[in-house]
């Protein structure tokens, strides 16, 4: 965790003000601006990690973006780097709602207005697919990964089950695999990385790092 000064905390703030205003559809379709940003900008988080924060974003509740702004935060400058982003990406998204809902609600019948929305649902559909490829690089990478992503997208298309239900599966059934894969030596693999270079790297205990304060 870095050191929490003025301005990294502005830093903060102003790179998640600009995120929230360019990602129309929110969630998903922000994790590519967020990743630019975080990542390939300012390096702030390296890309193996940032899928990690974003898995946990997403199981947590509320939006995955805000989640991952309070993730990143909270990783830079603990609490008031947390609140930082979390102010920053919100800011922007509730005055650009309250007045597109004031615009909306007087000229969302005419033709041209739902033909833009429409357009905007396939830019949206677009910016989500993106997310999705490069979460999956990064989560996806061995047989095991694989039948557990296909298994849970069969079951969410076929099944009523909420996701709730099948992210709480996940979590149990990945310490049950890798429980089992220890007991056989099997050598478990953590992110295209087996435990022993994880731990050697440091990012076998990353977790730790997002809630856990310098020095505690």
């Amino acid at each position: 965790m870095k050191k929490r000064t003025w301005p990294l905390l502005g830093e903060l703030f102003v790179t998640f003000l600009k995120v929230g205003p360019v990602t129309f559809g929110g969630g998903y379709a922000m994790i590519p601006a967020i990743e630019r940003e975080v990542v390939d900008k300012r390096a702030w988080i390296p890309e193996h990690e940032m899928s990690d924060v974003l898995s946990v974003a997403g199981s947590a509740p509320g939006g995955i973006g805000v989640n991952a702004a309070a993730f990143v935060g909270y990783r830079m400058a603990g609490l008031a780097g947390a609140a930082a982003a979390v102010l920053g990406i919100t800011l922007p998204t509730f005055l650009l709602a309250l007045a597109l809902s004031l615009i909306y609600a007087n000229v969302g019948h005419y033709p041209k207005i739902e033909a833009a929305l429409q357009g905007i649902h396939a830019a949206i559909f677009g910016l989500i697919i993106v997310a999705a490829y490069r979460m999956g690089r990064q989560a996806v990478y061995d047989k095991t990964t694989f039948a557990s992503a296909v298994c849970t997208l069969v079951l969410l298309l076929s099944a009523p089950v909420h996701p709730l239900f099948v992210i709480a599966a996940g979590l149990w059934l990945g310490i049950v695999v890798v429980m089992i894969k220890q007991k056989l030596g099997i050598v478990v693999q953590f992110s295209g990385k087996t435990a022993e270079e994880a731990n050697s790297t440091g990012t076998g205990h990353k977790y730790a790092d997002y809630f856990i304060a310098d020095g505690i």
